[in-house]
């Protein structure tokens, strides 16, 4: 097997989710590769991954809303708040969720459902760029 490999770059505005599917799949098209898969990665420890459904919106609302009642800000028991009180928050978040997805490719196309797509979820208040690895293993 053979390796190609590209950073990104995502851009979030805010607490949400930024959909990269067609970052993802670009990259397929540029490795060449037919078979195989893709490791998704984030180089950063207050947002992370998902994959999620991207026709209905709502469904992203409700999930980032659940998380925000799972993990609340201004908890008092926080002592790691030195960048505001959503830092320690959005590590925790992260760490609940993953900083990686893999996705299997077959004839180059990711074997995503019909509803799928692969998002960068912010974890923070402010906008953020945020470098995401995309590392293909195929043939």
């Amino acid at each position: 097997m053979a390796i190609y490999t590209e950073q990104i770059e995502a851009q979030a505005s805010g607490k949400s989710m930024c959909e990269i599917t067609k970052a993802v799949v670009s990259g397929l098209h540029k490795s060449g590769f037919r078979e195989g898969k893709v490791t998704v990665f984030c180089c950063h420890t207050s947002c992370s991954l998902v994959i999620m459904e991207n026709a209905d919106p709502s469904a992203r609302r409700d999930l980032e809303r659940f998380l925000e009642r799972l993990v609340p800000e201004h908890d008092p028991d926080f002592t790691h708040t030195l960048e505001g009180s959503d830092d320690m928050p959005s590590h925790i978040k992260m760490a609940l969720t993953r900083t990686s997805e893999v996705i299997p490719f077959v004839e180059g196309q990711l074997c995503l459902g019909t509803w799928q797509g692969v998002f960068l979820w912010e974890h923070r208040e402010l906008s953020q760029t945020r470098r995401i690895v995309l590392s293909y293993d195929g043939e």
